[in-house]
Parts: C-alpha cells; structure tokens; sequence
C-alpha cells in the first residue's frame, strides 16, 4: 500500500481531524455567543431609542398644551413632523426632505390605522431605514391639541447615533476570528505533543519484524497513550512467547519426526540391501511399523495441539458422571497394562458429576492413565485410579510407583515435548516413553473446563497427578 506524504499525510492525520473538530465546535460556539451579545445590545438599543422617543413626544405634548416651560430638545439628527387636524404638514424640523416628509406622514398614517386601541391617547410605534443614511430610525406618532382640535406628531431618530451596534459587531468579529487563529495554533501544538506517543508506537511497529521483538517502549505515565503503550508491551512479549514457542515446536517436531524417519529408512534400505530370511523381514517390518504407529501418534498428538491453539477444538459441555469417564479410560487401557505387567487398579469411584466435553475429558483421563503405566516401575508396579468430592470440588487421582519426578522438573512438566529423562524418551517397546506431548493435552483439556491440575512426586516412590473440576 502506498504510504502517505507531506500535506496529504497531514490532511489524513488524527491530529488534524482533532484540531478540525475542535475549531468547528469552537466557530460553532463562538457564533453562537456573538450573536446572543449582539442581538441583546441591538434590542437594548431599540429599546432605549423607542422610550427616548416617547419621553420625547410627551414633552411636546406638554409644551403644547403649555403645562412645559422652555424648549423641547431634539438632536440634530432628529426627525420632527407637526400635523393638523387635516392631516396638512404644520411645521416640520431635520435632514428630512419634502417628498421624504411626505413618504413618513404616509407611513405614520398607517401606522396609525393599524392602531386598534384608542387613537388619541396612544402613542404608535415602528422602525424603518431612512431615505438618505444607512442608520435605522425609530418612529413615534401622538395625538397633540392644534387649534383646539386632535392634530399629531411625528417623532424619528436613530436607535443608534454613534454606530455602536456596527463597532460591536466589528469587535465581536475580530475577536472571535482572532480566538478561533489563537486556537488553531495552539490546538495544532497541543495534538501535535499529544500524538508523539503514537508516532512513537508506530515508528517502533515499523521496526519490529518476527526475528526482533525484544523491543519495548516502556512509556511512563498513568494517561491513555501510556496505557496503550503499556498494551503495546505486553502484546509484543506475547508474541515474543508466541514466536519462541513457534520455533521451539517447529524444532521439537522435526526433531522428533527425524528419529522414526531415519530408522525407517535404515530398516528398508537394510531389508533391501541383500537376501533375507523371514524372520529378518518380519523383524524389519516389526520395527518400521512401530516407527510409524509412533509418527502416527505423534501426527495426531500435533493436530490436537494445533486446534486447541487455534480455538478450533469446539466443546458441548453436559453433565456427566467423572467416575464413569475413569472407569472408561482404565478399562480401554487395560490391555497396554497387562502387555507391560502393571497392575491397574480402581479405588472409591463414587458418582461425581461435573460440566464437561466427555471426548476431551476421556482424552485427558486416558493419556494421564497411559503416562502412569509407561513410568511406572518398582516391584509393585501399579498404577491406581480414584475419584472423589471435596466440599464444591470433584477430583481424580492417578497414582503410579515409577521413580518418581525430581523438584526441578515440575514446573516444566506440563511444557511441550519436555521430558524428564531423555534417555527413556524413545525405547524398542511402543509402551516405553511418549512424544512430550500428552501432559500438555491434558493440561489444556483441565483449563478449557476451568480446572486445575497438580503433581506430587517422591523419588523413588512414584507420582500423582491431580486433577480438580468444580462440581456440577
């Protein structure tokens, strides 16, 4: 796949897509303040202008009625309009011009129509932009006395003289285009020095092939990338173990493959050499079939370990009975026992009943059985098989009298194709020794069923293997 470079790299990083979401929610944001701010101070304006306005209509009121001393004060960008009782233009004062002043008595009347309450008393209001300037104007019309008859009067100015609204929104802005620069950066900054831990992670993914995988990144912290670090360790050590162990099974396999093959071979090449007896042949023959029974057990042994590892040894755990699957075990393997003059033998097999795979179960029974009656040794020779309940516990013991299994080599027995005395790994008789494979089934088989196994050797005195399952 083709790897990314310069701009489009960054176009596609995290961080960009971070430092874009941020911003949009910040745009979003800030958007969303300013216009609050703004439309509030544009309705404040209004506001005040409209009651400057009325405040200003009732002092003209009152001068004309002559209850107000002193002149009304209008600004200079005030708009004054005084009409009869005729609706003729009486007297008029500001930037307004005749025609303009003809447009706003058209609109003060029909504002005033609009007016559904009382006429004379109400003071009617509007906003609209004033021909000539680009400031909004606020419009009052009131009833005034003319000539001993209803007149009015219009009254305009501009809700915003000095142009505040426009610099606060100029000042809003600025500021948040500067805000939204000021974040960019810094949010450019802060994902930058926040992804270098990832970078760090992928620079060492990209270094780190099958044949190195001892390095670590060991990165301190308590956050979420150290934490992911942390992961990142622990996966490489597990594939590390994963790899090692690869390798050693691929080896010990060939290694054990390599011994029958060879004594395939010479047998055959033998027998083919030159003339035999009958006896020569039978005995070649003898061999080359044990040879292959044990590459036989071995291939399966394999398959076995190989579908465990994958997740491809599928189990239906029902109820069942674990004496019953003892006493199926030892009776299969009775023959093997009588061929090797040991004594095998049952002890209390009271009803147990537990959740388990009965195939597997039967499996590990058997193998646990047939490893006690290959080592098995002494003048007794016996191997012994019991069940029994303890407490929420079911248990099953296989007791043998071989020469037992030194300290230093039980942690490492359940380890594959690990055998303690490789001297007896292989022997001319097909009961003699295994392939190192048949503890570790059984351990597997005991942790798919969420038991426990133990071994308990004296030298010279033999070994039990026990095995423990929660009872159903």
């Amino acid at each position: 796949m083709k790897r990314l470079t310069g701009l489009t790299m960054f176009f596609h990083s995290i961080r960009f897509r971070l430092v874009l979401w941020f911003t949009a929610i910040l745009v979003l944001v800030l958007f969303t303040f300013s216009a609050f701010i703004y439309y509030n101070q544009a309705r404040d304006f209004r506001g005040d202008a409209q009651y400057h306005l009325e405040r200003k209509l009732e002092a003209i009121q009152a001068k004309v009625l002559g209850s107000m001393t002193g002149p009304v004060l209008l600004q200079e960008s005030d708009i004054f309009v005084l009409l009869g009782p005729d609706g003729k233009v009486l007297a008029s004062q500001g930037i307004a011009s005749q025609e303009e002043i003809i447009s706003l008595v058209k609109q003060a009347q029909t504002a005033q129509q609009r007016n559904i309450e009382n006429p004379s008393e109400s003071v009617v209001s509007w906003v609209q932009d004033w021909n000539g300037t680009s400031k909004h104007y606020s419009f009052a019309i009131k009833a005034v006395p003319v000539e001993g008859k209803i007149g009015f009067a219009i009254l305009g100015s501009p809700f915003d003289p000095y142009d505040l609204n426009r610099r606060l929104l100029v000042t809003l802005l600025l500021g948040s285009l500067l805000t939204i620069a000021i974040a960019l950066g810094g949010g450019l900054w802060l994902a930058d020095r926040a992804m270098r831990p990832v970078h760090a992670i992928t620079q060492a993914a990209r270094t780190i092939s099958e044949t190195d995988l001892n390095r670590r990144l060991n990165m301190k912290g308590k956050d979420e990338l150290a934490e992911l670090s942390n992961t990142f360790d622990e996966m490489l050590a597990r594939l590390q173990t994963a790899f090692e162990r690869q390798r050693q099974f691929v080896a010990d396999a060939s290694h054990e493959l390599r011994t029958p093959l060879t004594i395939v071979n010479l047998e055959s090449s033998r027998a083919l050499a030159s003339k035999r007896t009958a006896p020569e042949y039978q005995r070649a023959l003898g061999v080359i079939r044990s040879e292959n029974e044990f590459m036989a057990h071995l291939v399966n042994d394999l398959l076995t370990l190989a579908r465990m590892d994958s997740g491809q040894a599928a189990m239906e755990k029902t109820p069942l009975d674990l004496s019953d699957i003892a006493l199926e075990a030892v009776e299969r393997l009775a023959p093997l026992a009588e061929r090797r003059n040991v004594r095998l033998e049952t002890g209390d097999l009271p009803e147990v009943t537990i959740l388990g795979d009965r195939r597997y179960l039967l499996q590990m029974m058997s193998n646990l059985v047939e490893n006690g009656i290959k080592y098995t040794g002494g003048t007794e020779r016996r191997v012994y098989v019991e069940t029994g309940l303890q407490a929420d516990s079911a248990w099953v013991r296989v007791s043998d009298t071989g020469p037992g299994i030194p300290p230093e080599h039980l942690p490492l027995l359940f380890e594959r194709f690990y055998r303690v005395d490789k001297a007896r790994a292989r022997g001319d008789d097909d009961a003699q020794g295994g392939n190192g494979l048949g503890l570790s089934i059984v351990n597997w088989i005991v942790q798919a069923h969420n038991g426990e196994v133990r071994v308990e050797s004296t030298p010279e005195a033999g070994t039990t293997f026990e095995v423990r399952f929660k009872a159903a």
